[in-house]
């Protein structure tokens, strides 16, 4: 199976960190962000991935060019203007090679312990999206998620709200029928989760959208205890 990160965008709500370095590239620790997935993907067995650039696209050319030292094959795509997540993976998905097999998406800014060896690899649907419990500021949640594993906009049977981990299994049909150049995953989601097209399933790993600074420190602060314990 193929992979491809999201992590082209500008990281506003981080602030002043990200004016001068992409958000992919902030320490947890020691390590970049991004480097945490580089490394969960080469463990779970992955060969490649591709990597999508644009906000400050030259500091992370320039860190695969001289300080990633994993074994990966990684290929940059750098988007000319920022096309939101949507529009990133369809316009990279010729470069994705995946033979109209399933492919692997994950946003650079979310921080996991989710083994991606145990990812879906033949879905029968047009995406299959790993959701997790609702975190304090996502309350109310994104999608609902039925025990068939389809997903839907609204509880069909009481099933609690779920929040969008930020990693799923996309099939290309997903995009068969795209035509704009900019545009979000969320929306192409919903528009195929009200046709009954999306599956899911729900993790119960470690997860933390690191998309503030206050998250980024929960984040350090999770690894720290895990080197600590080791």
């Amino acid at each position: 199976m193929k992979a491809m990160i999201l992590a082209a965008g500008r990281g506003s709500r981080m602030c002043e960190l990200t004016d001068i370095t992409p958000k992919p590239l902030l320490k947890v620790l020691d390590k970049p962000l991004i480097q945490y997935h580089l490394d969960n993907l080469q463990q779970a067995g992955f060969e490649s991935v591709i990597v999508n650039v644009s906000w400050l696209a030259g500091q992370i050319e320039r860190f695969f060019e001289r300080d990633y030292q994993g074994s990966l094959n990684v290929t940059l795509y750098r988007e000319q203007q920022a096309l939101e997540t949507g529009g990133g993976v369809y316009s990279a998905l010729e470069s994705l090679n995946c033979d109209n097999q399933p492919f692997l998406v994950i946003n650079a800014d979310v921080m996991t312990d989710f083994d991606f060896a145990n990812v879906s690899n033949d879905i029968s649907s047009l995406g299959h999206l790993y959701l997790v419990d609702n975190p304090a500021h996502n309350v109310k949640g994104d999608f609902y998620l039925d025990p068939q594993g389809r997903i839907n906009l609204q509880s069909q049977r009481g099933e609690k709200a779920l929040t969008f981990s930020g990693i799923s299994v996309l099939s290309p049909a997903l995009f068969a029928q795209s035509k704009l150049e900019k545009f979000s995953l969320g929306d192409l989601f919903r528009k195929y989760i009200e046709q009954g097209l999306m599956s899911g399933e729900q993790l119960h790993n470690q997860w933390i959208d690191v998309g503030t600074k206050e998250r980024l420190e929960q984040a350090s602060q999770w690894q720290s205890a895990l080197r600590k314990a080791q």
